[in-house]
């Protein structure tokens, strides 16, 4: 193991430079001083709890602070070329990483962003700005058939599983969403015991592969999902569609990495390699997905049940809303998912070209419910590449009711970007099934700054939304986000989109959607 090598190599050497400083001779202390000290600083970054890679590579890992302080020259060469080409800037994850730290993340000379690049946006101040409110705002998930809603924060911990992460991971992630008081979605990895032990609030996410409620032939277990469903801590569930990096296919987890615990919690057989299909068997029409989604909400004793996609036809979106109208059914929450959202585990193509951006697929969602008239039964949730207050205030203005993060939330908890999530090597134990790396992940230290990203990036959108003269989120309105169309022409949000007016579907569709709307079926999905 390479920090045991690392020891006894910086070690040894000590001692022999010291024992030939006593014996040969003095000039040898001038060696034997700088190694003693070296293996000073190698047992205290064994020991120390603050920082993953120092606790898995001592010595060696100082090289990595070492090159973030010569940012942003060598610092953002490397960002540039992580997360499939779509990566956080810079600034941007300095602010997670700073906040996740309990440290101020302003810095000097302004802004290093282009003011006059096309596609920039910006959010609008006005002269009355509003005081900053301390209590953050809560959403209330719970249409009129719910009988056990739930209060959701503007910004949680978004999708991902036990296996992709590890239990450390989960560990950290749901022990901060306890002590902030926000919730913490499962992934479609199943409900563990790393989910359950800290005791946050949870979403269980339930994905193709029926982890945790899956019968032996790979279906949907009913009495499975109802016995796990009634735990306290699960607040929602989610029944993932599709997720932005890889909408409409699944997934694959090698039989090697099942081992005897991602086994049990997912309801497969032990090393056998385990396959996620793209499509569900519970439902094959808008219809049959409405019906499902009303007995999940039985079988879960009233508790918030929704849906989880990465929106690409907007006729088939269509075609749920009728069959929303056509059953009264509603979910009580529908979570878009972006194309620019990330795994490890999508074929590139994928993650680059099929399913539409968080903005387009937000508006084409809430302007669907809004013209059909079932938006004030539906709490909509954001979830692609939101990591700032200002990222969470922009998906408020784009049809958003609250926001989840899964990339900041891995900053928080000591993600350094490596890009090894694939090969259970992360040198920091975030994305690993390795005890042995996992271990260097402090659980203690990870779920206080799970915590203080949250609530740091919270109080920064209240403090934007404040600054643009509104007291509560839901006042924003699509005029107030501003983009930039080219060097010369600004144009807000309420001129370049349609928006739609409730029921306005049913009464006279607007001629951009008539088409759309005409062709959806709630009897079968077609584009």
């Amino acid at each position: 193991m390479l920090k045991i090598l690392v020891l006894v190599l910086s070690g040894s050497l000590a001692v022999g430079a010291s024992a030939a400083a006593l014996q040969v001779s003095p000039w040898w202390w001038a060696a034997a001083l700088p190694l003693l000290l070296l293996v000073v600083v190698a047992v205290y970054d064994l020991v120390q709890r603050r920082h993953s890679v120092l606790r898995n590579y001592p010595l060696l890992g100082h090289l990595r602070f070492a090159m973030e302080a010569l940012r942003p020259e060598l610092q953002q060469y490397f960002i540039e070329r992580n997360f499939d080409g779509r990566p956080f800037d810079r600034d941007t994850r300095s602010i997670v990483y700073e906040r996740a730290k309990g440290t101020d993340a302003a810095e000097p000379f302004g802004t290093e962003r282009d003011l006059y690049q096309a596609g920039s946006e910006y959010l609008t101040p006005s002269m009355a700005p509003r005081p900053v409110r301390t209590d953050p705002p809560r959403v209330r998930i719970g249409g009129p058939d719910c009988t056990r809603p739930y209060d959701m924060a503007l910004l949680n911990v978004s999708a991902m599983s036990f296996g992709s992460l590890s239990a450390n991971a989960v560990l950290a992630l749901n022990t901060g969403a306890r002590l902030g008081g926000f919730a913490h979605d499962t992934g479609e990895g199943g409900l563990s015991e790393y989910h359950l032990r800290p005791g946050g609030d949870l979403v269980w996410e339930i994905g193709t592969g029926y982890f945790g409620c899956r019968t032996d032939d790979g279906g949907f277990d009913e009495r499975q999902f109802a016995e796990k469903a009634a735990d306290a801590q699960v607040k929602c569930v989610s029944l993932k569609i599709s997720q932005g990096a890889k909408p409409g296919i699944g997934g694959v987890l090698p039989g090697a990495k099942v081992n005897a615990e991602i086994a049990r919690v997912r309801g497969v057989p032990q090393g056998e390699t385990v396959i996620s299909p793209p499509f569900h068997r519970v439902y094959s029409t808008p219809r049959e997905l409405v019906r499902f989604l009303a007995r999940m909400r039985e079988l879960a004793d009233g508790k918030p049940v929704g849906f989880k996609l990465c929106v690409g036809s907007r006729r088939e979106f269509l075609a749920v809303c009728k069959a929303m109208r056509d059953e009264d059914v509603t979910p009580d929450f529908i979570v878009v998912d972006g194309a620019e959202g990330g795994t490890g585990a999508a074929p590139l193509e994928f993650a680059d070209n099929v399913g539409l951006p968080l903005s387009e697929g937000l508006m084409t969602v809430h302007n669907a419910l809004v013209g059909v008239g079932l938006r004030d039964r539906i709490r909509i949730g954001a979830s692609g590449k939101v990591a700032t207050g200002s990222d969470l205030v922009k998906r408020l203005l784009q049809g958003a009711d609250y926001t989840n993060a899964a990339r900041a939330m891995m900053f928080a908890i000591g993600c350094i970007q490596a890009q090894r999530c694939h090969t259970n090597t992360c040198p920091v134990g975030v994305a690993t099934q390795d005890e042995r790396r996992a271990r260097a992940l402090d659980v203690g230290d990870k779920s206080q700054r799970v915590r203080r990203y949250q609530e740091a990036t919270v109080k920064s959108a209240l403090q934007i939304i404040a600054s643009m003269g509104v007291d509560e989120p839901q006042d924003l309105h699509p005029h107030m986000l501003l983009q930039r169309v080219d060097p010369q022409t600004v144009r807000s949000y309420a001129e370049l989109y349609e928006w739609l007016t409730p029921g306005q579907l049913l009464a006279s569709p607007p001629d951009d959607w008539a088409s759309d709307w005409l062709a959806a079926d709630p009897d079968r999905f077609t584009h």
